[in-house]
Parts: C-alpha cells; sequence; structure tokens
C-alpha cells in the first residue's frame, strides 16, 4: 500500500511534503533522502491510529497526477493493523464483537491486530479475517511488495 505525497523545495532550504490523501500529514527534512525516511515516518505514524480511535482515514488513490508527487510505502504491519480497523469500523463492529466474530476468548487478542507495534498473524488467522470481513483487501498489503522486489 502506497501514499501520495506532494514535495517542495523550501525557500529557506530544505524540502516539505505533505500526504495527498491525508490531510494533516505533513513533514520536512533538509535533504531528499531525509524528506523521503521523514514521510515514511510520518504515514506510518498517522496510520497506526490507536485501537480505540473512531477516524478513518482515506485509502491511498490509485494515480495521482501531477509534479513533485512520490509514492511512500506503508509498513505491512502498519498496513494489516490499519486495514483491519478500517473495514471493522466501517461495518459498525465493535472491537469486542470482531473479537468474538474471530473466536478470540478475549477482547485483548483482537486489540494485537489492530496495534501494528503487535500484528503478527498467522496465516489461518488472516484467512478467518477474510471469512468475517470480505471486505478486507490483503492484496493492497502485498501487491506493493510484490511489486517492489520485481524492480
Amino acid at each position: 500500500m502506497k501514499y501520495h505525497f506532494k514535495y517542495k523545495k523550501a525557500k529557506e532550504g530544505g524540502y516539505w511534503a505533505q500526504c495527498v490523501e491525508i490531510s494533516g500529514c505533513i513533514t520536512q527534512g533538509d535533504t531528499m533522502d531525509e524528506l523521503q525516511v521523514n514521510m515514511e515516518d510520518a504515514l506510518n505514524t498517522m496510520l497506526d491510529e490507536p485501537g480505540e480511535s473512531k477516524l478513518v482515514f482515506e485509502l491511498p488513490h490509485a494515480i495521482v497526477r501531477g509534479r513533485n508527487i512520490l509514492k511512500v510505502a506503508v509498513r505491512p504491519n502498519v498496513a494489516f493493523a490499519f486495514l483491519l480497523r478500517q473495514v471493522r469500523l466501517r461495518a459498525g463492529v465493535t472491537q469486542t464483537k470482531a473479537a468474538k466474530m474471530l473466536g478470540f476468548k478475549n477482547i485483548y487478542s483482537y486489540q494485537r491486530l489492530e496495534s501494528a507495534r503487535n500484528t503478527n498473524p498467522r496465516l489461518d488467522l488472516i484467512v478467518r479475517v477474510k471469512a468475517v470481513f470480505p471486505d478486507f483487501d490483503l492484496e493492497m498489503i502485498v501487491s506493493d511488495a510484490r511489486h517492489d522486489r520485481a524492480g
């Protein structure tokens, strides 16, 4: 999953960038390399919202046209937690209900899935997530990684 940032050279030196899809996701850097690192950090921090948050950020656009646009990847653990939270909130399901639907004995096991720091689902759990939440788009997480390796 990749979001788009529009960047500009600052008059006083360095660069600044703003995410096209997520209002308020802004960063800066003295060099383009530093800006790239800061964009990735800002994006992943923004998307790693606490599980109890009701924020639903926009998903990335397939194509953004314009000058000075850079694609910035979301880390897979952040993408998984973010997409799960998104699909749960859009379905109007609480974390407690999601935990029950997925067969967890307690809410804490489910909450780990919505935390990028703690999520590391096994394949059988990913299959259950997809069965419970058919709109969960696993392809969004794996497609960019596949394209990045291919060159």
